[in-house]
């Protein structure tokens, strides 16, 4: 991708799901550092960077609808050449697909504070609707994140590099289908197994894509990937299959909570103060987390223009 100047602009989520039984330590922590990195070393201006996050008196919680808000209108402002970005850390989960002729495939979503899911496919939507030469780098560190955007293709991930077996694992940022499943039921006092219809009822046009549309459109969304440049870019703390983890007070270095794969990227970048290609990000990342005994492998699914494109296009 040639390098044009334009406006770089993040957003930033951070869920730790305070007083739940899904409760994590690191992932507030993990944005507040990603946006000290974007300031200090991507040029990104302060005002241009939304942090949304469950922290107590926290002004802007990370809901479903507040994040895609957030996102929307991130997206509606690029322009040509501009740098977009977006961390998530937090719990994930795999939901059945709905999409045609994929009756036994698993859709990946991360899971918001109020359990309004976000899908691959509402991120799909997101990238097409990016002008030309407009990137928009996901960063998600989360459970089952590889594939989060629908039909992007893996550049680094199960089919393109063998995983070993590793023995470290904390708190695996994932919140399985039955749970969340359950959970919607007693937000919905509704009894079925059909998850788009508790979100759908609760959540009402703020439930994702997945949801929302039929099949007709679910084909549409897909062929206009098909038949335009793809300027998605995401880098995922772990395979399709796999869980990201939370590391504790206890664990964290310098005393610190964090996810092992924002964590990873952080140690990346500040050991390399020169470019790095989105490839390289991931897969030094990699080489971090093996040392350390993690049981995650990141990925990367972009075009492969942009697998060899510096990471945020840093100048």
């Amino acid at each position: 991708m040639k390098e044009i100047s334009g406006k770089r602009m993040a957003v930033l989520v951070g869920c730790n799901y305070p007083n739940t039984e899904y409760e994590l330590q690191g992932c507030i922590n993990d944005v507040i550092a990603m946006k000290h990195m974007l300031s200090k070393r991507f040029g990104f201006d302060e005002k241009d960077i939304e942090l949304l996050s469950d922290e107590e008196g926290s002004s802007a919680l990370p809901t479903g609808a507040n994040i895609k808000k957030a996102l929307e209108n991130m997206v509606d402002r690029a322009m040509e050449g501009d740098v977009l970005y977006f961390h998530y850390s937090g719990h994930g989960t795999l939901i059945p697909s709905l999409k045609q002729n994929e009756p036994h495939r698993k859709d990946e979503a991360i899971v918001p504070c109020d359990f309004n899911l976000i899908t691959d496919m509402d991120f799909r939507q997101l990238v097409n609707k990016l002008p030309p030469k407009a990137s928009f780098t996901v960063l998600s560190d989360s459970c089952h994140s590889g594939g989060l955007i629908d039909q992007e293709k893996e550049q680094i991930g199960p089919t393109t590099m063998a995983s070993e077996d590793q023995a470290r694992c904390s708190r695996p940022k994932f919140i399985p289908y039955d749970q969340v499943l359950q959970k919607l039921k007693q937000l919905t006092s509704i009894d079925t197994p059909n998850i788009g219809r508790h979100l759908k009822e609760h959540f009402k046009d703020q439930a994702s894509l997945s949801f929302c549309l039929n099949k007709l459109d679910q084909a549409q969304l897909s062929l206009e990937r098909a038949t335009k440049d793809d300027y998605g870019i995401l880098l995922s703390g772990c395979q399709s299959n796999e869980t990201s983890a939370d590391v504790s007070l206890e664990e964290g270095e310098g005393g610190e909570a964090h996810g092992a794969f924002s964590n990873a990227v952080q140690k990346v970048l500040m050991q390399n103060s020169g470019r790095l290609s989105n490839k390289e990000v991931v897969t030094k990342a990699r080489e971090v987390l093996q040392e350390q005994l993690y049981k995650q492998h990141p990925c990367l699914y972009c075009s492969d223009e942009n697998a060899d494109a510096t990471f945020l296009l840093q100048s």
